[in-house]
């Protein structure tokens, strides 16, 4: 149910009818819109503070318990969500649920919500709106960047890539470290804000947190395992969706590996732009869900900027096998291996 950042535009008007957005009892004036998806909108928005909010050190930075949360010069992303029913309220509510548990600087904080009801157009009826703060990341997406690198024809160091990586594995750690573990479901390249700073590798954040829940499920029967694959093809982009989301059996046991498969396919994606998958959708015959599940990776170029040892890497998250595929703690282990032996 999210929606990334991936490009400024300025149509806020036609969706939003511009103006100011309240959050609780904090006012933000909409500067333009930076993305929609379904019926999620994003805004770049500046706080708008009264007199004695300025004067007194109060206005949204006062509910931050991370002081580097605050912005410096007001401004904010607000994410609109439209709800139109009780399935899609309860997602919300769990996406915020959710997102309140994590505090780490790879993952995109929720500094404020408020949800609100709103009356319909037909007459009795009634729906919501949430409204999601998040810190503002200026630089776009992973998405971005592959987008404007590929019309330059240039790519990321291999320094530069396992740095991004490094980060986003820091973050997943964070999650599946939790009690229960809770897995992220839609990890992809679109879900990854990059910050560029001069003269620093870039810093990569985690972001979108409306598909996740606790990992680890128990598979007893044929419609369980149904349940589930109606629940990832909803919730699961598919270019990096887990085989064992595509085709669940009857009786298995899911756990955040499932994670790990979308790390590898965007470990694949800061490379080369795109998912190891992608190709097969050019093909006449084509078959992308038989694809996954046999882990037919489209082969590294001759020419290609990167060591075999970072495709190897890829093709070991790449493991159809669930039971077999590492967990976070062997790929971190592993990358810190990997950025030690190119440093030198």
């Amino acid at each position: 149910m999210g929606c990334s950042i991936s490009g400024l535009n300025n149509l806020y008007d036609a969706v939003n009818g511009g103006g100011d957005i309240w959050i609780n009892e904090n006012r933000f004036r909409i500067v333009k819109q930076l993305g929609e998806g379904g019926s999620d909108y994003v805004f770049l928005v500046k706080e708008i503070r009264t007199e004695s909010a300025t004067v007194d050190g109060g206005g949204v930075s006062k509910k931050f318990k991370d002081p580097s949360h605050v912005s410096g010069d007001g401004f904010y992303s607000i994410k609109k969500v439209l709800i139109q029913n009780e399935e899609e309220l309860e997602t919300v509510r769990e996406e915020i649920r959710v997102s309140s548990l994590f505090s780490h600087p790879n993952l995109l904080p929720l500094l404020d919500h408020a949800i609100i009801a709103v009356k319909a157009s037909q007459e009795g009826s009634w729906k919501h709106e949430a409204y999601l703060l998040f810190p503002v990341h200026s630089d776009g997406t992973l998405v971005d960047h592959a987008k404007a690198m590929k019309a330059k024809n240039e790519f990321f160091s291999t320094m530069d890539v396992l740095q991004i990586f490094r980060q986003l594995c820091a973050g997943l750690k964070h999650m599946h470290s939790f009690d229960p573990p809770h897995a992220h479901n839609d990890i992809k390249p679109a879900n990854v804000l990059i910050t560029n700073k001069k003269g620093q590798s870039p810093v990569a954040v985690l972001m979108d947190f409306g598909s996740a829940r606790p990992a680890r499920q128990e598979i007893h029967s044929h419609s369980e395992a149904l349940k589930l694959q109606e629940w990832a093809a909803e919730h699961c982009s598919e270019l990096f969706r887990a085989p064992e989301l595509w085709d669940c059996a009857s009786h298995t046991n899911i756990d955040e590996r499932t994670d790990i498969w979308s790390l590898g396919c965007t470990l694949y994606a800061i490379m080369y732009g795109v998912s190891p998958f992608e190709y097969v959708l050019e093909e006449p015959e084509g078959n992308l869900k038989s694809t996954i599940l046999n882990a037919q990776i489209k082969p590294a170029e001759p020419n290609s900027p990167y060591p075999e040892s970072l495709h190897q890497f890829v093709k070991w998250m790449l493991q159809p096998q669930a039971t077999v595929r590492p967990r976070i703690d062997d790929i971190i282990i592993h990358v810190d291996k990997l950025i030690k032996k190119f440093s030198t």
